[in-house]
């Protein structure tokens, strides 16, 4: 797939993209010649970030790094509306940005930062920059434009999400309550694949398998020895099928799959659900309804 549309470098929005699989994906774009816009929370690593991007940038497409806590919802409507202070038409969105956590943390908004950081910041920062992706794909042939969605196989222990305690508010457990939010990421990956292909943007989610980064060092004490006895990865390695969902022409003749390692992947039952689906997306709009402007 070629790098440009109407000689204009393509344009990626990769969210987490200061460190991990996140900047690993946006530094190859960018030496591709892509145009990167990526986030980041860490004021520190963030600025580190955009002068690794700059350094490999191609003339003409420069890299931006927005800073930007995406479990405050407010903070990542404001993003979007930064993103599209620089851009007029995005190519690519790469959801990337997700942890877990030692403890439970309510945001001064009100939600659950895990819930909020993984799944509703993104559901809100995506829903505000569709007319943005709907702009380029109808420029762009079918499929060109995408939407990558970071889940993990730890959807895998979750039997599927409790509508009384949706954000795991009561009862909190780090470990359970990451592993709903990686249900949530392939659960909105359906709803958005249903509801934009008829624009011709795809979408599909991943696992990158256990990488070797700074997502570990947020963990509980017993997830991190657990972790500690996984076999890991590189950034470099689980950004590699990050990059080929991104530009590879084999993802942009289907929709709604879910990858490792450049190959279809296991989803439970769960994650299939249409009708869990479509309630997760109904309920999000609830609690992000605020931030996208519904109050």
């Amino acid at each position: 797939m070629t790098t440009t549309t109407r000689h204009q470098p393509r344009v990626a929005v990769i969210t987490g993209a200061s460190s991990g699989v996140g900047l690993s994906a946006a530094r190859t774009l960018a030496s591709q010649g892509w145009r990167v816009i990526g986030t980041g929370r860490d004021p520190q690593r963030t600025a580190t970030a955009a002068a690794q991007l700059q350094a490999v940038a191609r003339p003409g497409a420069p890299g931006n790094m927005i800073r930007v806590d995406l479990a405050l919802l407010a903070d990542a409507a404001r993003a979007a509306e930064q993103i599209r202070s620089l851009t007029d038409r995005i190519d690519v969105l790469i959801n990337n940005a997700g942890g877990t956590a030692r403890e439970r943390v309510i945001t001064s908004e009100g939600n659950e930062a895990t819930f909020t950081g993984n799944h509703l910041g993104h559901f809100v920062l995506t829903r505000q920059l569709l007319p943005l992706l709907q702009r380029s794909a109808a420029d762009a042939p079918r499929g060109a434009t995408r939407i990558i969605n970071v889940s993990s196989r730890a959807h895998e222990t979750a039997p599927g999400l409790d509508w009384d305690n949706l954000q795991m508010i009561e009862h909190f457990v780090p470990i359970k309550a990451y592993c709903n939010a990686k249900l949530a990421n392939l659960l909105f990956t359906r709803v958005l694949s249903e509801q934009l292909s008829r624009d011709g943007i795809v979408t599909h989610a991943m696992h990158p398998g256990i990488v070797d980064s700074n997502f570990i060092n947020h963990a509980d004490d017993g997830t991190k020895n657990y972790l500690a006895t996984m076999p890991m990865v590189s950034s470099d390695e689980a950004a590699d099928t990050v990059v080929w969902l991104a530009t590879a022409p084999e993802p942009g003749a289907t929709t709604n799959g879910y990858y490792y390692q450049r190959q279809p992947a296991f989803s439970t039952d769960a994650a299939k659900d249409a009708a869990s689906a479509l309630r997760l997306w109904r309920e999000s709009e609830k609690l992000a309804a605020a931030a996208l402007g519904h109050c």
